[in-house]
């Protein structure tokens, strides 16, 4: 009886958990405009300038709603290029060796599909097989905010950090693969400016063992814009 008792105790408490952790992404997801109207839009295209090592770098970001994405930073006359289209995708990087297109790697692809959709991976969870779990609040940059972990089909983790008065993502962190090495990334995500309907956050600064390394300003977002699908494909 009394492990019939317990048993119940701890379905109770990890569905209330559960529920927990859905309120906060459903308000989350309200904060930001809502997924509907995230899944509305069709196209986006972002342009702004990457600090890092000292340069202002120009880029454009363009993408094609949960199908393709395309990144260019120009460097120095040169650009650098990631480009993902239906579970493909390609770059150049002539100061790593590639001048002309490669093939991403299965890291780079993973990253690449999740950026191609426009409505977060904690807002959209359920429709792409991953899982939440609550792990309670946490003060970031002063204020406290929700700790909700989310784990993929493949068992990717991430921790998203929620406001708690906002309910803005503030910070998100993860492991990435950059220059062929897993390294855990900080992500702050910073000014949200609504357009269109829907919130993107136009300031980000990306940390790695406490130190800045990259910071994106976005001084323009375009929704629904025409966006030529050849461009993502492998040149």
């Amino acid at each position: 009886m009394k492990k019939i008792f317990f048993g119940l105790l701890a379905f109770v408490s990890l569905s209330t958990q559960a529920q927990t952790a859905d309120e906060v992404i459903q308000k989350y997801a309200k904060a930001m405009g809502g997924l509907d109207n995230f899944n509305k839009v069709k196209t986006a295209k972002m342009s702004g300038t990457v600090s890092a090592q000292g340069m202002d770098l120009p880029v454009t970001i363009q993408i094609i709603n949960g199908k393709a994405m395309r990144s260019d930073v120009e460097v120095m006359g040169q650009s650098v290029t990631t480009s993902y289209k239906d579970g493909k995708g390609w770059k150049i990087n002539p100061f790593a060796g590639a001048a002309t297109a490669t093939d991403a790697t299965a890291p780079e692809l993973s990253d690449m599909k999740t950026q191609s959709s426009l409505a977060s991976q904690l807002m959209d969870y359920k429709a792409r097989g991953c899982k939440v779990e609550l792990q309670g609040q946490e003060d970031v940059s002063g204020a406290k905010a929700y700790k909700i972990k989310l784990t993929e089909a493949d068992n990717k983790e991430t921790t998203y950090y929620v406001d708690a008065t906002s309910f803005m993502a503030v910070k998100v962190v993860g492991k990435r693969n950059l220059m062929g090495q897993d390294m855990e990334i900080e992500t702050y995500l910073n000014d949200p400016k609504e357009f269109g309907g829907v919130k993107f956050n136009t300031a980000i600064v990306q940390k790695s063992g406490g130190q800045t390394f990259q910071e994106i300003h976005f001084d323009k977002v375009e929704l629904n814009v025409p966006v030529d699908e050849k461009i993502f494909d492998k040149q």
